[in-house]
């Protein structure tokens, strides 16, 4: 395949929702993709039900330039660790003023409500006061359904849309 798509994933460094990192990554992997994996640093990122994985490179090293799609892992950690990461939410507005796929899963669409990037877009979010409201605040248009695409913005709600949520970021590459 001459024109593999590569996908940034990032995961919290403790506490990632596994599902939501596993099953869009083989879904990725299955369609052909290279997938890299960030964090806060390249020791063994934990999952909350136990998973592991490696990151290939911190979020501080990411050169956005080098992907076609950044897909943001939801969980616990993902609050801790995410949401308030400046340099994370600046790779996600280059990212998405340079028209490239940018995706979150859980919590983490919080990062991209952060970055500034759902201002007017239809999204989904795990549903809970605080999520929704930092959403609502942020300009998105909060509808509470597993998986949401928005141009080249896509949501995905919960561990049960991890698949679907990995088929629509797909989907929003091609």
């Amino acid at each position: 395949m001459t024109d593999q798509k590569k996908i940034l994933m990032v995961v919290a460094q403790e506490n990632f929702r596994d599902e939501e990192f596993f099953e869009p990554k083989e879904v990725f992997e299955k369609s052909g993709a290279k997938v890299t994996v960030a964090s806060n640093k390249t020791k063994k990122a934990k999952g909350m039900l136990g998973g592991n994985v490696n990151p290939d490179i911190k979020i501080s090293d990411v050169n956005i330039d080098e992907y076609d799609a950044i897909s943001i892992t939801g969980g616990g950690g993902a609050k801790q660790y995410l949401w308030d990461n400046k340099e994370l939410q600046d790779i996600v507005r280059k990212a998405n003023e340079q028209g490239k796929v940018v995706a979150a899963i859980c919590i983490s669409p919080v990062v991209l409500a952060n970055a500034g990037v759902l201002e007017g877009k239809k999204s989904t979010v795990f549903k809970n006061d605080e999520t929704v409201s930092i959403l609502k605040e942020k300009g998105a248009k909060h509808k509470d359904k597993g998986v949401i695409s928005d141009g080249k913005i896509v949501t995905g709600r919960d561990p049960k849309s991890a698949t679907e949520y990995g088929k629509a970021v797909l989907k929003a590459l091609n």
